[in-house]
């Protein structure tokens, strides 16, 4: 026994916060004074001297790598006691020792000493789960149900998905939980709940068609709820008839700014930046107090080339967190900033000026004012934005002849990581891109490509830069090995589907990329509109004018609006066609698209 009693210290902290917890209140060391005769009779602990040494044994082996041990000691008081404390020491202790069968052993011993302990319940749920026994968590979810409040039900029913988030076999979830609320979908009081619940389930297991289905019949039993609403958002990017619940709920209740700016947040990501625009300024209407909408404003703006209307929003919304820094904004669904997370800028206000500083510089570049962008990125002095704004700082001294001065300081950037190295390479290329120099970015990205092999991001930036330099072998074989790396990568599915359309080459196996890729990206308007000239290329004029413009009236582009107008004006269409050119030139008169459609058609704008 030496070397255990070498923990002395140890032990003794142990025995006091593990002795302690097992005690009632009432049965705590007293130090104050005697309480009067007639106080409150004492209830006293049922824990004696033979239980005490039994919990320090306990401890002590376990302490000693004596796990097996210290577990069954440990066990063996818990079903002495029906203390649930110590039944869950015991099974943290078999976890400790890797022991899940055991672990699970305990767990059944404490239900059936504690038939209504909710959370042994739930402890046993999840070991069931971590040991591949998921179908048997059938029985324990009905029981926690019924344990539940009728308050609290429908909120355990909602969140019952998560129980299995780490299962091994995703798609054998549903019918458990199908099994499990059985019963309460007869209820109505956890009618909807339960539907939402089978409905996420089924989202994870990746069977989208009855996740949808399970969106409309919840929103169906009861219109008013979120629940069925953020069901269908989240179906929303892989199934588009989906959104009908969304839109009826935001009719419904107007006010329903959380919603709507979720439903925003939506559309953006699928690039349907002017219809997200449309909601984002609802909500600043019916909340103009609130700042972190005017941030995602002025980014919507930013992606539609509003230069000048991106710098109002971006302004007020700067105007807003200065004037009361202390309350956080609240988490928002902003799209399209360019962060990757823009709840936390939005909730963060020196994050939020940061990136607010960012988008300014942007907006005033897009003006031609390189003076002022310049005097907005002085402002960002923060560690974690140094690449973004040597980005943006290269694109200025580009547009003014300073190529090279540009693409200096992108190369200087510090790089602790490959993450960082990869950064930057997607940073020099933007500059190059936006330059108009297809063969550096070309050069560069092979490089990049060599050092990071089958990286499907950049083996994507390179087919691009093929495509511009008309290597259609070459552009077609990068394709094909991202879709072969990432068979969900819906920008190469299009991207190939398009590539081959534009050009009169094997439209039927274009037609057919471009389709799946709406698939993946359902309502994505780029792929709109290249199912639009694919039609139009196959001779279908009327279905390539009707798919057009659902995509120019989801993203206004100046590219969309050179295939929308060259369609209408072959249609004779010719007053529709000038409308739709002009608009598109007031957006980018510099786009090579445009300007070579309009120059072709000889349209007098």
């Amino acid at each position: 026994m030496p070397a255990r009693l070498s923990t002395s210290q140890a032990v003794c902290a142990l025995v006091v916060a593990g002795c302690i917890w097992a005690l009632p209140a009432q049965a705590q060391p007293v130090v104050a004074a005697a309480a009067p005769a007639e106080s409150a009779a004492v209830d006293n602990s049922a824990l004696d001297a033979s239980l005490f040494y039994q919990l320090l044994i306990g401890e002590l082996e376990l302490s000693a790598s004596e796990g097996s041990t210290a577990f069954l000691v440990m066990l063996d008081a818990a079903n002495k006691t029906k203390n649930e404390e110590i039944y869950k020491r015991a099974t943290d202790m078999a976890l400790q020792i890797r022991a899940g069968s055991q672990a699970l052993s305990v767990v059944q011993a404490w239900r059936t000493a504690r038939p209504t302990s909710r959370e042994a319940h739930r402890y046993q749920i999840q070991l069931l789960v971590a040991l591949n026994r998921a179908p048997e968590t059938a029985e324990p979810l009905r029981s926690l149900i019924k344990l539940t409040s009728a308050a609290e039900r429908p909120g355990l029913i909602a969140s019952l998905p998560r129980f299995f988030e780490r299962t091994s076999d995703i798609k054998a979830v549903p019918e458990i939980i199908e099994a499990a609320l059985k019963s309460s979908i007869d209820d109505p009081e956890t009618r909807t709940a339960s539907l939402v619940s089978i409905g996420r389930s089924w989202l994870a297991a990746g069977d989208n068609a009855r996740a949808l289905e399970y969106a409309q019949r919840a929103h169906a039993q009861d219109p008013g709820a979120e629940g069925p609403v953020l069901l269908a958002l989240a179906v929303l990017p892989v199934a588009g008839e989906a959104e009908p619940i969304i839109v009826k709920h935001l009719q419904a209740n107007p006010r329903a700014n959380a919603i709507r700016m979720l439903y925003a947040r939506a559309l953006s990501v699928s690039q349907r930046h002017a219809e997200a625009l449309a909601q984002v300024e609802m909500v600043t209407r019916d909340e103009p107090a609130q700042s972190a909408p005017w941030l995602t404003l002025g980014a919507l703006h930013l992606e539609l080339r509003q230069g000048k209307q991106a710098e109002v929003a971006l302004k007020t919304y700067i105007d807003r967190v200065e004037a009361s820094p202390e309350v956080p904004a609240p988490p928002s669904p902003a799209a399209a900033t360019g962060t990757g997370n823009e709840d936390q800028v939005a909730a963060d206000p020196d994050r939020g000026l940061a990136q607010a500083w960012l988008m300014l510089a942007q907006a005033a570049e897009l003006q031609g004012d390189f003076k002022g962008a310049e005097t907005w990125l002085s402002k960002v002095d923060t560690p974690q934005r140094a690449l973004e704004v040597q980005v943006r700082r290269a694109s200025l001294l580009a547009k003014q002849g300073r190529l090279a001065e540009g693409l200096e300081l992108i190369r200087r950037a510090p790089e602790s990581s490959e993450d960082d190295a990869r950064a930057k390479v997607f940073a020099e290329v933007q500059v190059l891109r936006e330059a108009k120099q297809w063969e550096q970015a070309n050069e560069v990205l092979i490089k990049a490509n060599q050092r990071f092999a089958d990286d499907p991001d950049l083996l994507y930036e390179q087919s691009m830069m093929e495509e511009k330099l008309n290597h259609v072998d070459e552009m077609e074989r990068l394709l094909r090995r991202v879709i072969a790396l990432r068979p969900d990568h819906h920008h190469a599915h299009n991207a190939l589907g398009f590539s081959l359309a534009d050009r009169g080459l094997r439209l039927p196996e274009a037609k057919a990329l471009i389709e799946h890729a709406l698939e993946l990206a359902p309502g994505e308007p780029f792929i709109t509109d290249s199912l639009g000239w694919v039609e139009y290329r196959m001779g279908n004029r009327g279905e390539a004018i009707k798919q057009l413009t659902r995509a120019y009236q989801s993203r206004p582009d100046p590219e969309i609006a050179a295939h929308l107008g060259e369609v209408l004006w072959v249609d004779g269409q010719r007053d529709d066609a000038r409308r739709v050119l002009r608009e598109g030139a007031s957006r980018d008169q510099a786009n090579d698209v445009l300007r070579e459609t309009v120059a072709r058609l000889k349209v007098d704008l």
